[in-house]
């Protein structure tokens, strides 16, 4: 092995290791739900924005809230409600009078000018509000009175929404889901995690966790991911799978041409490859394997697949849909 290859060799132990430590401190206030947790983090490290689906309770925003005290970022939570207004995220401008008597326009910035912002519920805002973080998910900017304004690097919008409830609620639309790296369903914790749960809450006082990464540190990480190897077979591989959710693909199953009436974007093609190369550092590889590029890929394309009439009709699980894909499509496969 040259000096090259073991110098990389080092940095991805060290990188694996600080990810198992940011894994470990939330698991100090997070029960369970560790692929959630992993999935968090990967979209952190890939700079990619996630939505967290699940009913009252499970813990999604206590999560999101652990992940803020394990890392040195700015933090700042919005709760979505139907009055919110795009100004009340963004910020506005406002005349102002000098100590001279003179006029003046000021920008006042709002909430979404911080590094980790958890918008939650973000569905009971209306879809006017919610187009407000469109230009910020995609740009890491806020354009107001013609102005661009920069946010501090990294940003990432961790978003939940509670699936039961739709009085009061308004969609995402397909536009705001496709800005989300990963969408998790948070599930229900087991007997023995639910029972912890209380001990941890009740029985206990507040677990202290220590602060692991900074704004730095994660920059620094993002810029090492660059250097995994995706070979051109896993990138086929990836973009396969995206090319297989559309119907009119001749590599589409026989329930996608029948159920799906548009398939995921070329976003998810993307995030695949990113998720995948921070599972493969997490996994201690200088390099994306087929594993790697399948290990997200409910949370990557679930979101993206939009179903026909029909497939509404018989009430057809998406997520469901895309694990048949990714078992049905050899890794081999090219795109069409």
């Amino acid at each position: 092995m040259n000096e090259a290859a073991q110098q990389q060799e080092q940095e991805i132990a060290v990188m694996r290791g600080e990810l198992g430590r940011v894994r470990a401190e939330i698991g100090k206030v997070i029960v369970g739900q560790e692929r959630v947790v992993d999935g968090v983090i990967a979209a952190l490290l890939c700079g990619g924005h996630v939505l967290l689906e699940g009913v009252p309770g499970l813990g999604k925003t206590e999560l999101i809230k652990a992940l803020s005290r394990v890392l040195d970022l700015q933090f700042r939570r919005i709760q979505f409600t139907p009055d919110l207004m795009p100004a009340d995220i963004i910020g506005t401008t406002v005349m102002t009078t000098a100590a001279d008597g003179r006029h003046a326009l000021e920008f006042r910035r709002g909430p979404i000018f911080t590094q980790l912002l958890l918008a939650d519920e973000i569905n009971r805002a209306t879809p006017k509000t919610q187009s407000a973080l469109l230009e910020t998910m995609q740009e890491g900017s806020v354009t107001v009175g013609g102005t661009t304004h920069q946010l501090a690097p990294p940003f990432v919008v961790l978003a939940t929404q509670n699936p039961l409830e739709q009085e009061g609620t308004y969609p995402l639309p397909e536009a705001q889901l496709d800005r989300f790296l990963f969408k998790f369903t948070v599930p229900f914790p087991t007997r023995a995690e639910l029972s912890e749960v209380v001990s941890r809450t009740i029985l206990k006082p507040q677990i202290a966790v220590e602060k692991i990464l900074d704004a730095a540190r994660i920059m620094g990480l993002r810029a090492a991911l660059d250097k995994i190897v995706v070979s051109p077979s896993a990138r086929d591989y990836a973009v396969g799978l995206v090319v297989a959710t559309h119907p009119e693909s001749d590599v589409a199953p026989p329930k996608v041409k029948r159920f799906v009436r548009w398939g995921a974007s070329p976003r998810a093609a993307q995030a695949l490859v990113r998720a995948a190369r921070v599972r493969a550092l997490a996994q201690g590889r200088a390099h994306v394997a087929a594993a790697d590029i399948r290990h997200y890929a409910v949370e990557v394309l679930a979101h993206r697949v939009i179903l026909n009439y029909d497939g509404q009709a018989e009430g057809v699980a998406i997520g469901d849909l895309v694990a048949e894909i990714v078992a049905e499509l050899p890794e081999a496969a090219k795109a069409s």
